[in-house]
């Protein structure tokens, strides 16, 4: 008999038979993935904005010198299709702006507007009142203990070698 919930997310395909690193692994992605579906729902409804926008404005607000493309992108961890596609929208609504890098003519710098840094200060409060909210169901014991044990599930991912691909 399997042990699936009733709503649908990644850790229903776990059955009891299932590994429990398995089933952790699925339970981590499941709660990601449900705090970030409201994070996504929030943003598009209270600013009108996506969650990649946000964190191209979050990298570059901790950047004041601005960032080249390639460095948002590696940041990022997406294409530099994608990087260059937000950008231009950002730069159309005067909340991000291109400037040439003096060090290398192929590459620009892109920085955050004055507009865009009012914007992103209202969206960075917000954002964190968020996520204290999705927290807040867990004891405050419990928080700590669950920021610690991913903590040492971080350092122990950091020993295992990548796969070359």
């Amino acid at each position: 008999m399997s042990d699936k919930k009733s709503t649908s997310d990644t850790e229903t395909r776990a059955t009891a038979q299932d590994h429990h690193a398995l089933r952790l692994w699925l339970r981590l992605l499941a709660c990601t993935n449900l705090i970030e579906g409201h994070i996504r729902s929030r943003l598009r409804t209270q600013f009108d904005t996506t969650l990649p926008r946000f964190d191209l404005m979050a990298q570059l607000e901790r950047a004041p010198n601005g960032l080249k493309m390639g460095e948002l992108s590696k940041r990022m961890m997406v294409t530099g299709g994608n990087v260059t596609g937000i950008t231009d929208q950002l730069v159309s609504e005067n909340l991000v702006v291109r400037e040439e890098n003096p060090k290398d003519r192929r590459a620009y710098i892109v920085k955050l507007t004055p507009e865009g840094r009012e914007l992103f200060a209202k969206m960075a409060v917000e954002h964190e009142k968020w996520v204290i909210e999705f927290f807040d169901g867990m004891k405050d014991l419990d928080r700590h203990q669950l920021h610690t044990l991913l903590a040492s599930l971080k350092a122990h991912m950091a020993t295992i070698p990548p796969e070359k691909t």
